[in-house]
């Protein structure tokens, strides 16, 4: 066994690892860093000074410790998945002779249902975009794009040109973990993104080189932020009272195109969703629209109750 190291930079090796050999995201990396740094100072807190002198009980005093401080069950399950697969890392390395950590039990948190926009808010959100400016063009673009393909914001900001093919009409997209997924897109996004690419992205550009689709007014990319911001922005404009954001686009995509008959795999692949449990979330969504479908429609409940 290797001889036992500090704390610090056994985290620093196990996030350098997770970011070469698996390509997580960097927010998931940044909560990971988040979770172990507290580990290791409640450790340090109790005299411990290396992985290998931590204990199974230390474990789980740690994890009552994230609970009387609060935490809500997502976020310790989050702990929780973080320091296993820390500790299986310490063993594999030969840090540790053994793997303290034990079985734990979970509250099952439930899953929250993903709110959506109707297609008559979607289309009023549409046309918020002023078609006569050139940001009005981007904008309008962009939110045809994200709910045509159902993009994460992190994916819709940094597309590049050469990723959007026009003759076949899909994206080329690099998602969650590096992995590359091919999109398709309909007549609107396209009829809004040639618009956009012929009469404006020369003008945001002002010459200079750049390989996103989409620019700002600077001739740079857009941030996360500032795409949320608008979103926001045209949302209000549109008398939208739910919280819009341009995840619930994505949710309203893949709520919409099972809610149109389209098959789970399909629209698990065009989400770029490693798990189909992931997307099967959205079945609970389209159930309740049946169901309220049924009670309207069925002659046996129309008019039932009242």
């Amino acid at each position: 066994m290797k001889e036992s190291l500090n704390l610090s930079i056994c985290i620093d090796s196990f996030l350098n690892m997770l970011n070469v050999e698996k390509g997580l995201a960097r927010n998931t990396l940044e909560a990971y860093s988040r979770d172990l740094n507290r580990l290791a100072n409640f450790l340090k807190g109790r005299g411990i000074e290396s992985w290998g002198e931590s204990r199974a009980v230390h474990l789980r005093g740690y994890l009552a410790w994230l609970r009387g401080r609060g935490l809500n069950v997502r976020s310790i399950a989050r702990n929780v998945v973080a320091l296993r697969q820390f500790y299986r890392f310490l063993e594999k390395e030969g840090i540790i002779a053994e793997n303290p950590v034990p079985s734990f039990y979970l509250q099952r948190t439930a899953r929250k249902l993903p709110y959506t926009l109707g297609r008559d808010e979607i289309q009023s959100l549409l046309n918020q975009p002023d078609p006569n400016t050139p940001l009005g063009l981007r904008d309008r673009a962009m939110i045809e794009l994200l709910y045509a393909t159902g993009l994460r914001v992190s994916e819709l900001i940094s597309l590049q040109t050469h990723l959007v093919n026009l003759e076949g009409d899909f994206l080329t997209v690099k998602g969650k973990g590096s992995k590359v997924r091919m999109v398709p897109f309909g007549k609107w996004a396209k009829d809004a993104l040639l618009r956009y690419l012929k009469e404006v992205r020369a003008r945001l550009s002002k010459g200079r080189a750049s390989h996103f689709l989409f620019l700002t007014r600077s001739g740079k990319g857009l941030t996360r932020q500032g795409f949320w911001k608008l979103i926001r922005r045209y949302a209000l404009a549109a008398g939208i009272e739910k919280r819009v954001s341009p995840h619930i686009l994505r949710h309203s995509f893949a709520t919409h195109l099972l809610e149109g008959g389209a098959d789970l795999r399909s629209v698990q692949s065009m989400l770029g969703h490693a798990d189909i449990s992931t997307t099967q979330i959205y079945t609970h969504v389209t159930s309740a629209h049946l169901k309220e479908a049924h009670r309207k429609y069925h002659p046996r409940e129309k008019g039932a109750g009242k």
